[in-house]
């Protein structure tokens, strides 16, 4: 039986580093080291050793790379009192550093996003910038939200004085982005706010992790409609930069037009009229000669708004019409559709239109009440005070200054995703994305799915202890108005208890050794490891079965089956195998406490009783 312990693969996070060179290149491997030679010889011409080549480069970006590709030793415990509707909902809300919880999602939720939302600090000098630490980032974590230290690192800003302040920056979003990538759907995108502190530095680190390809654009949001007036010019907007995981399957989806009105109406219902022929003077009558063809207009055939029928054939009082020119470089126009499709739709959702001047056009019916989001989101809703009345009439006071305003996240959310997405926001503030998430399945009838992960960080408000807590209580109350529900856990220290030789006090360390799980940490604690190691998502479904006196989960439908009790004897195990044979899973992987058996004999025996039940994969932990 393997025992999962402190060192073996299971009981740490995905080693990304390790899973891309092996994916790409295979043959470099020698003796579990990478041959150097070897990469550059696959490589070959690809190889640039030259120093003077276009880069993007600050002082500790080789650090930062090496701290997205270190798997983490936490785990996230699961702490169902601060959750709401536990038992059904397929949300989650991560308290902890979302660099130690990404890495923890690597298993679990690799390419499983369809989008990603994120507000992070801006660097304004005053905001909040996150203090990595490469040798253990947990044990860093701890001590910046006091859980170790009473005195604790306290949680810094990045003064703009700081000889260092713009790669301070960097270095916290380049790992964070890097392993949000793995998180994406291949037709998955991400937006992210920023100002203009940083918004160029940011186009540049997200052009080395997305490429340059998948930037799709910028929006530009009109985030202050009064100005702030303040130095050489009143400031009014901020920015969303959007990029693709891959641009050419990229998914994106119309934005409802609610107000749209409709000049003309038929049978099938309200229209406006658009020209048939495509102003792209890249397609023309010489490329595209299957799309220049003629139309003929009658003179005298009229229908109920006073539109010209038309015809694919000459006749008598009709008028052949071709596509115009262009004004600007007399370059000959095609239509938008071939001849095929234009006469299965003749004078029912394309009729002929004579102008006020005179001309003779044919005209599209355009019955679409949705469009393209634009670049330029600038309605009053998107502003900055929004969101803060937002939040202050959720809570019945003011609670926390200028967060995103849920509409910029419902258009955002609507142009991207749809049905079951997942969408995640690790720089989740005050939860405005978890919030707008369920507004919006309210009112689409939709189920989309979120992880939101905020650090504990402390706020100048009474009423909570950090924001991690404002927030899940802001989706609390959400839930209350839309449905919904979310799963609370927190970053932590794994439960498995690390060998660590204290030769000052051997006898106790010795009489531990023996249990492989720390005394304060409950079975559930473990059995969400246990779920991260096997990379399952964290709302599956788990049921609890008593066998022989014993808890047993079940994750999966038996799929999965974790005992984490004391006093295993022979009878649990067997117990466990009929239950694997009444739920008949294609494949199942069993996980035991290692101390947990009643005595060795027990322990032995286990494998054989299982591996005739047909379960080959028998841990313990």
């Amino acid at each position: 039986m393997e025992k999962i312990t402190g060192n073996s693969p299971e009981a740490k996070s995905l080693d990304i580093t390790q899973q891309n060179i092996e994916q790409l290149f295979p043959d470099v491997f020698s003796e579990n080291k990478i041959d150097f030679e070897a990469l550059k010889a696959v490589l070959g011409a690809e190889v640039d050793d030259s120093e003077e080549r276009y880069n993007f480069t600050w002082n500790g970006k080789k650090k930062a790379r090496q701290i997205a590709q270190t798997a983490s030793t936490g785990t996230l415990r699961p702490s169902k009192e601060e959750s709401v509707n536990w038992d059904t909902t397929e949300n989650l809300f991560i308290e902890g550093d979302n660099l130690e919880v990404l890495k923890l999602l690597q298993k679990s939720y690799h390419k499983k996003v369809k989008m990603i939302y994120i507000d992070p600090p801006y660097n304004t000098g005053k905001d909040f910038v996150y203090k990595d630490n490469f040798r253990d980032n947990i044990q860093n974590y701890l001590e910046q939200t006091n859980q170790v230290d009473e005195q604790g690192n306290k949680f810094s800003t990045n003064s703009d004085t700081s000889g260092r302040y713009h790669s301070n920056w960097l270095n916290m979003m380049y790992p964070r982005l890097k392993l949000a990538r793995n998180l994406l759907k291949d037709d998955g995108a991400i937006f992210i706010s920023i100002d203009d502190n940083e918004v160029f530095n940011l186009k540049l680190i997200c052009d080395e992790i997305f490429g340059e390809d998948n930037f799709i654009g910028t929006f530009v949001v009109n985030s202050t409609p009064n100005a702030r007036d303040y130095g050489h010019i009143g400031k009014m907007h901020e920015y969303v930069i959007f990029y693709a995981k891959n641009i050419e399957i990229c998914e994106t989806y119309h934005l409802p037009e609610i107000e749209k009105k409709f000049k003309y109406s038929d049978d099938n219902g309200g229209f406006n009229i658009h020209p048939l022929y495509n102003s792209n003077v890249a397609f023309h009558s010489k490329n595209r000669p299957n799309l220049y063809y003629p139309f003929y207009l009658s003179t005298i055939e009229k229908d109920e708004n006073g539109f010209s029928k038309i015809y694919l054939e000459d006749g008598l009082d009709r008028v052949e019409v071709y596509p115009p020119l262009s004004q600007k470089d007399n370059v000959q126009f095609v239509w938008r559709w071939g001849k095929k499709k234009s006469y299965e739709n003749l004078n029912r959702e394309i009729v002929g239109h004579i102008t006020t001047n005179g001309e003779y056009r044919i005209v599209q019916k355009m019955r679409h009440d949705a469009k393209v989001i634009r670049s330029l989101i600038n309605e009053k809703q998107v502003s900055s005070r929004r969101g803060t009345a937002e939040v202050e009439e959720l809570f019945g006071r003011k609670v926390f200054s200028f967060p995103k305003p849920k509409s910029l996240i419902k258009k955002l959310l609507q142009s991207s995703t749809t049905e079951n997405d997942l969408i995640l926001d690790f720089f989740a503030g005050s939860g405005t994305t978890g919030h707008a998430v369920l507004e919006l399945n309210k009112e689409d009838s939709h189920e989309r799915k979120f992880i939101l992960v905020q650090l504990p960080e402390k706020i100048d408000d009474d009423g909570f202890s950090n924001l991690a807590k404002l927030s899940a209580q802001r989706l609390t109350l959400a839930t209350d108005l839309y449905g919904g529900g979310f799963k609370y856990l927190e970053l932590d220290r794994t439960n498995i208890r690390p060998w660590d030789a204290d030769f000052d006090n051997l006898e106790e360390m010795l009489r531990q050794a023996t249990e492989s799980i720390k005394a304060d940490r409950s079975s559930e604690d473990v059995l969400y490891e246990i779920l991260l190691k096997y990379g399952i998502e964290l709302t599956v479904p788990v049921e609890v079965e008593i066998v022989n006196g014993k808890q047993v989960f079940v994750i999966g439908a038996g799929a999965l089956i974790v005992c984490l009790e004391d006093g295993i004897t022979s009878g649990v195990v067997e117990g466990i195998a009929k239950l694997k044979e009444n739920l008949d899973p294609e494949t199942t992987q069993v996980v035991f406490k290692d101390a947990g058996f009643a005595d060795s004999n027990v322990k032995t025996n286990a494998i054989q009783i299982l591996k005739q039940a047909g379960i080959d994969d028998v841990k313990s932990i």
